[in-house]
């Protein structure tokens, strides 16, 4: 049976979607299943908090899947509509490990009546509830008070509250807000202070409130947040001195000076940076300033509607944003949020959700940015002229993964990065042809290349370049790694480490590895990109580094050398490179489990391992799977990933002094984030191996000891 959790509030715009979401992406850490399910949904249109949880990778059902009865349903006769929330719920728990329902809107101000109907819900699903209140505007005794009073009602009809979670807290009440409900209750309790931007609507959200449509500009960025709405029916003077980064200014569409003032403030340095125009009164600007305008080629959205100025600024002041998929910095503050003011392991053990038994692909990755978190690294970007790139930086930035600095023109990047509504304030950027870094790595770079010829002249040339520059800032310690590849060739990315970082003590070779995401582990494949036909001395090597790598990830290494053989019964050339490289790899690392020439299905397949392999240790349960040749890890991993569903993260480098990490050119943001997390566990790693060399060379000096 799904272990069910049920969101409430006592009134309505509470914002409990960011509760919800919170705990869609924590439960996703947890469970292999999650479901979500909305007992009362919107009857007119879509319910955008519904869309914005199947949004979210842990969940796979479909909207009508999750939807018990319409709002309609519900007032026309409540106990039928319960009746039928109850078995539409069944549905979806049967197919889940745990269930995020989230509990009615509301109209209007506090309603016990649906406050009661949420009770009867919760109570019926056998669904302990969160139960959420908002700060807003009150003190700390009163969000106690009407805490108190939601849970006494919740009580009535039999539902039980495991937590409390305030929301729009005041900055200041934080604590007393969190220490007086959870004593008042007698339950966990969690406060989460007021972030402006979730309650921002988007360029398109107003377009829809006043009735407009595009007259110009780049219609991907009527999805960024609306900060600020200003009246402009003031000369362009007095205007500009008014104008806020994220504004939209609603002017009258005959005021063509205020339009092509606005235009230019836009994309001029040193004013600010606008979320849109809204040309009022229905009052196209005449041709030659359409004309005017298109050669100015902004992208900032320009909107005209038919409507008056009082209008149009009150449907636009009246106008709330909320929580959804199409904005993803929403999401990530609203993750972050949660992330950094509710205690997650608390929460799911007030909620008794059981810990898991298998890993999938998704459990893993967050596994991935929790140990990044855990030891902050800095990760160098070489690509900020990518869109990908400045939105996965963004999230990374948001979820407090990695410290960042991204390379290209700093003035582009900022404004590309506000024009798209991402968030990278906490980013350094560097142009490596400008920067004071330039003259430092070039003579490093000559000294490293002196045996090439290399003199500063040609090195001030090389370093420039994006990925040169980003691998001189991680071989001098200014970055501890480098993700790259997205807009770049695998080689462009990883030529200059093999030449200035160069490979680890003991290791002659770079490879790569995949982490294979299935349904229930996660698997290591080496080596699916580096070196086409490895030596029996590199695939030995191939070998211990994917090893290294498994442990690094929390998975277990039990390696098999593959080949078309196995144990003793085939012979051949490549049988006998795959047995000398098995017996090399036993020789260097004897603490290593090890099995080869050993075929693919007696790797994983116990029953066939019985018969072939009775006696190993690694045959039927190999979780490290070296290729013989990068023909064949290639199309393996590709036939998984494509055949069985499988996650492929990838392709990690390893063997490197310092970790750099190459990108599919086809990559996708998460893919990114996944990527820059991985780098950075690598380099937590890597200075985790530098610390302990250094005590066991100086026992004397090292902290373990002066402690002692």
């Amino acid at each position: 049976m799904a272990r069910s959790i049920y969101v409430t509030s006592p009134e309505g715009n509470t914002g409990k979607s960011l509760v919800a979401l919170g705990l869609v992406d924590l439960l996703s850490r947890s469970v292999a299943r999650v479901g979500v399910f909305r007992p009362v949904a919107r009857s007119a249109d879509r319910d955008h908090v519904l869309d914005l949880l199947l949004d979210h990778d842990g969940v796979n059902l479909s909207y009508e899947q999750c939807v018990g009865v319409t709002y309609d349903a519900m007032i026309e006769d409540p106990e039928a509509a319960l009746a039928r929330i109850v078995a539409r719920y069944h549905e979806v728990e049967r197919a889940c490990d745990a269930v995020v329902v989230v509990g009615t809107d509301y109209s209007n101000v506090a309603g016990p009546t649906e406050l009661a109907f949420n009770s009867r819900v919760a109570a019926n699903l056998g669904a302990p509830v969160v139960l959420v209140v908002s700060g807003a505007g009150r003190t700390p005794a009163e969000i106690q008070q009407i805490a108190e009073v939601s849970a006494g009602a919740l009580a009535e009809h039999h539902a039980q509250v495991a937590s409390v979670v305030t929301l729009r807290t005041g900055g200041g009440q934080l604590d007393a807000v969190r220490e007086g409900v959870s004593a008042a209750l007698g339950v966990p309790a969690w406060a989460v202070p007021t972030h402006p931007l979730l309650d921002a609507p988007t360029v398109r959200q107003l377009m829809d409130a006043v009735g407009g449509r595009v007259l110009a500009g780049d219609e991907e960025l009527l999805d960024r947040e609306v900060l600020d709405v200003l009246v402009g029916a003031m000369s362009i003077e007095h205007l500009l001195d008014r104008l806020v980064d994220g504004a939209v200014v609603i002017t009258p569409g005959d005021r063509s000076d205020v339009l092509l003032g606005l235009l230019m403030a836009h994309q001029a340095e040193g004013f600010a940076n606008l979320a849109g125009i809204i040309l009022n009164g229905g009052f196209e600007p005449p041709a030659p300033v359409q004309r005017l305008v298109e050669g100015l080629g902004t992208r900032l959205p320009v909107l005209l509607t038919d409507r008056g100025t009082f209008r149009s600024a009150s449907a636009a002041a009246s106008t709330r944003g909320f929580l959804s998929k199409e904005s993803q910095r929403k999401v990530d503050t609203a993750l972050a949020l949660f992330e950094q003011h509710v205690d997650g392991g608390a929460l799911l053990a007030a909620l008794e959700v059981p810990r898991p038994s298998v890993v999938t692909p998704l459990m893993f990755e967050y596994t991935l940015l929790d140990r990044a978190r855990s030891d902050v690294q800095h990760i160098v970007l070489p690509e900020g002229n990518d869109d990908r790139v400045l939105r996965a930086a963004s999230t990374l930035l948001q979820r407090g993964v990695a410290r960042l600095t991204i390379l290209g023109d700093e003035a582009a990047i900022r404004a590309r990065a506000t024009e798209l509504g991402l968030a990278l304030d906490d980013a350094d950027v560097i142009d490596p042809h400008t920067s004071e870094l330039l003259e430092r790595f070039a003579e490093e770079y000559t000294r490293l290349r002196a045996h090439k010829g290399m003199t500063v002249e040609r090195a001030r040339e090389i370093v420039a370049s994006v990925s040169y520059f980003g691998t001189m800032m991680v071989h001098l310690g200014l970055a501890d790694g480098m993700v790259s590849g997205a807009v770049h060739t695998t080689a462009h990315t990883i030529k200059p480490s093999f030449e200035i970082i160069k490979t680890a003590p003991g290791i002659q070779n770079v490879s790569s590895v995949f982490l294979m995401g299935l349904e229930d582990r996660v698997l290591v494949y080496g080596d699916c990109a580096v070196i086409p036909d490895p030596t029996a001395e590199q695939l030995a090597d191939i070998a211990i580094s994917s090893a290294a790598t498994a442990a690094q990830f929390g998975v277990e290494p039990r390696i098999a050398m593959l080949s078309y053989s196995t144990g003793a019964s085939g012979s051949g050339a490549d049988v006998e490179k795959v047995r000398e490289a098995t017996a090399l790899v036993r020789e260097r690392r004897p603490d290593l489990s090890v099995e080869g020439p050993i075929q693919y299905d007696a790797a994983v397949d116990a029953s066939v391992a019985r018969t072939k392999l009775p006696d190993s240790s690694v045959a039927g349960r190999a979780t490290v799977f070296v290729f013989p040749d990068l023909n064949t890890g290639n199309n393996t991993y590709k036939a998984v990933q494509r055949s069985a569903g499988a996650v492929a993260i990838g392709p990690v480098l390893q063997g490197l002094n310092k970790p750099v990490n190459d990108l599919s050119r086809g990559a996708l943001v998460q893919d990114i984030v996944n990527t820059v997390a991985i780098t950075a566990i690598q380099a937590q790693a890597q200075a985790a191996a530098r610390r302990a060399s250094a005590a066991e060379a100086d026992p004397v000096a090292s902290p373990a000891a002066a402690g002692a």
